[in-house]
């Protein structure tokens, strides 16, 4: 499975804001957008005009990096969304919002996307009460997403639900964190999609 393995940090601060790719890093003044607010590597510091390319170009690789998501399988999610009814823009941000990684990590059981992934992957998951270990499924209303009995009592899901459970949980699903279980009542809504992205120019730039 392909997936980016350099510094990710250096992701945060290409696109200018927090990502909250490290979990609770990013929450610190460790952050590194925090201490160094401008792009990495040579020319980071030095302001240049950017096309109308550019700035498709820059939404597009925000949200791909955001869900953690490589360019083949956005380009996929791009065409589904195309083929359904309604605005092709909401549309994708809603695929991604329905991927099973970003429902761990948006109901609080990981502090990071990266994070939600690997635990999908180790098996610590049910959907349906079925294993899974595919980050990328797609879930729909009335899924359950429950953590394994034999992994309810590790003390790292402990901790995670103590260091975020300030964090609220979207609305389009119903967290039970004492049975440590998701349902998904529905699938998003535009303005519930934290991302701060144009999803517009996301379709000029497949557009062109």
């Amino acid at each position: 499975m392909a997936r980016y393995t350099g510094a990710v940090c250096r992701l945060c601060r290409r696109e200018g804001k927090k990502l909250f790719l490290k979990g609770e890093r990013c929450y610190l003044d460790k952050c590194s957008v925090a201490r160094r607010e401008y792009a990495p590597g040579q020319h980071g510091q030095v302001r240049k005009k950017i096309s109308d390319y550019g700035i498709q170009l820059r939404a597009k690789q925000l949200a791909k990096r955001y869900y953690g998501v490589l360019e083949s399988q956005f380009a996929k999610y791009f065409n589904m969304a195309e083929r359904k009814a309604g605005m092709t823009g909401e549309n994708l941000l809603k695929i991604l919002e329905s991927r099973l990684d970003n429902v761990v990590y948006s109901a609080g059981f990981a502090s990071s996307r990266a994070e939600a992934k690997q635990l999908i992957l180790h098996n610590h998951f049910t959907l349906n009460g079925k294993k899974v270990n595919i980050s990328s499924i797609l879930v729909k209303p009335g899924d359950v997403i429950e953590l394994k009995a034999s992994s309810k009592s590790l003390e790292k899901f402990k901790t995670v639900f103590e260091n975020f459970s300030s964090r609220p949980a979207p609305m389009w699903m119903n967290v039970d964190k004492d049975a440590m279980k998701i349902t998904i009542e529905r699938l998003c809504n535009r303005d519930e999609v934290e991302l701060d992205v144009a999803e517009h120019l996301i379709v000029e730039l497949y557009s062109k």
